[in-house]
């Protein structure tokens, strides 16, 4: 419930705690407080459990964990019906990282994609695209190009 309180504040709401309802009242408190707490979830609990009746056996596995959006997901992602763990285990992060990394440097990534120098596209010698941005030398008098839908 309170996993994110650390020491520094957990001392300070102590002191906090003692300094509002003093050191004779202090104990009296706590027990009154864990006392609500204790009543809200006997509470809770026999609400679940009533809506658990009231859905009948069909619903006897249904958890209310389930309504959690990101709790039902996982569960359903986790199904071994729709295959998706072959798909996450078939694919390789690292490698596809790698591949697109060499490419974009031009080093040769080992694959065999061979492609003819003699191709009408301007492509450097080696196959490879020179993806560096070559900066447009524009005369003295040229105008910057107008974008409409940028105004």
């Amino acid at each position: 419930m309170f996993n994110d309180i650390g020491p520094l504040e957990l001392v300070t709401i102590i002191v906090l705690a003692v300094l509002v309802f003093g050191p004779d009242k202090l104990p009296k408190v706590i027990q009154d407080v864990t006392r609500t707490i204790r009543k809200i979830r006997e509470f809770s609990e026999s609400a679940k459990h009533d809506i658990r009746q009231e859905l009948g056996p069909e619903f006897k596995d249904f958890e209310f964990e389930d309504l959690n959006p990101k709790t039902y997901l996982r569960k359903q992602l986790d199904n071994e019906d729709l295959g998706l763990k072959e798909i996450r285990n078939g694919f390789d992060l690292k490698k596809e990282m790698a591949e697109v990394t060499d490419a974009v440097n031009g080093r040769d990534s080992g694959s065999s994609t061979t492609s003819s120098s003699s191709s009408s596209t301007s492509v450097p010698s080696g196959g490879r695209i020179d993806m560096t941005k070559k900066p447009e030398v524009a005369g003295a008098d040229a105008r910057p190009v107008f974008d409409a839908d940028a105004t």
